[in-house]
């Protein structure tokens, strides 16, 4: 039940963003077909891949953050926690500077071997750290996003690429058409293979050994996980740019409410996720309508406010 009302809830919130926007559709028009051709072509070409672009990108990033936890075995990691997210940023500059005209699918290869390459060197540098704290490792995280970003601006504001720069690191959907936004359904795909390995997730978030001593490949499924985060990331970057905190907030809401079963608990993280997206998109073309509000930027203001709530509740908690 909880899941089919989960499922109406998106559904809704989905069908209200196929109607907010600066072009006016009217449900009456599309109906009888009155005047009604240029709203459908509105409809078909821009809401619609809008909308489905959306649900598959929110879904997307909130379980690569639940793998990401589960994998590092901390609450308040991410892609834009841990370095992965800046560093296909760091990719897609790559890529752009030296292989020019690549076409999409290969630039999103490319910024997951970037993505990779940032969350492994996030892992190796825990792997040094002492973690006297929990709330260390979003801190090491933030701190190697912040030196990989600088090294991207510093080649993107010297070979004038930053407007460029700007549209990987800040999510936005408004330029997404139609022909502009499938690459966003192998982040579907992958949302699946992560629910048919989920069993598996959840018992490599109880650590390495335990892991081994019940039979699991432990490296293999960490190295599944991370395939999975770096390929959506990547996927996202490249159409959308960076959704900031969508798969820290998620999976802990979720978790709060049904535990650390992976494979339980995925769905809801999927439609959640989807469906935040959604809301804070629609919220982003109203506030200034007829103009729009990057949905980047709407989420970062959630985002950091959600964020600092779960490290003063898990502060308070520990006091």
């Amino acid at each position: 039940m909880n899941l089919l009302l989960s499922c109406l809830g998106l559904a809704v919130v989905s069908a209200v963003s196929l109607f907010v926007g600066a072009s006016d559709i009217a449900l009456a028009s599309l109906v009888t077909g009155d005047g009604g051709g240029e709203a459908l072509l509105v409809l078909l070409a821009s809401r619609l891949p809008r909308t489905l672009a959306l649900v598959l990108a929110g879904a997307g990033m909130a379980v690569a953050g639940l793998i990401m936890q589960m994998i590092a075995r901390n609450r308040f990691v991410e892609p834009s926690t841990a370095g992965t997210a800046e560093a296909a940023a760091f990719g897609m500059l790559a890529v752009t500077l030296l292989a020019p005209e690549m076409p999409v699918f290969g630039r999103m290869l490319v910024a997951a071997c970037f993505a990779m390459g940032g969350t492994l060197l996030f892992l190796a540098i825990l792997r040094k750290v002492p973690l006297r704290s929990p709330l260390v490792v979003p801190l090491v995280g933030l701190m190697l996003g912040g030196v990989i970003t600088a090294v991207t601006v510093f080649f993107a504001y010297r070979l004038d690429l930053m407007q460029s720069f700007y549209a990987w690191t800040n999510g936005d959907f408004s330029g997404v058409l139609r022909g502009r936004y499938e690459l966003l359904w192998t982040s579907f795909a992958l949302t699946v293979v992560a629910y048919l390995a989920a069993d598996r997730f959840t018992v490599a978030g109880l650590g390495e050994d335990f892991s081994t001593s019940l039979g699991l490949g432990y490296r293999r499924v960490v190295a599944v996980g991370l395939t999975i985060v770096a390929l959506v990331t990547a996927a996202v970057v490249v159409t959308c740019g960076m959704i900031p905190f969508l798969g820290l907030i998620v999976p802990n809401v979720v978790s709060l409410l049904m535990g650390d079963n992976v494979r339980r608990s995925l769905p809801f993280v999927a439609l959640l996720g989807a469906a935040l997206v959604v809301v804070c998109d629609i919220v982003g073309r109203i506030v200034v309508h007829p103009y729009e509000i990057p949905i980047g930027t709407i989420m970062g203001v959630v985002g950091s406010a959600v964020f600092l709530y779960l490290l003063l509740r898990r502060d308070g908690r520990a006091a």
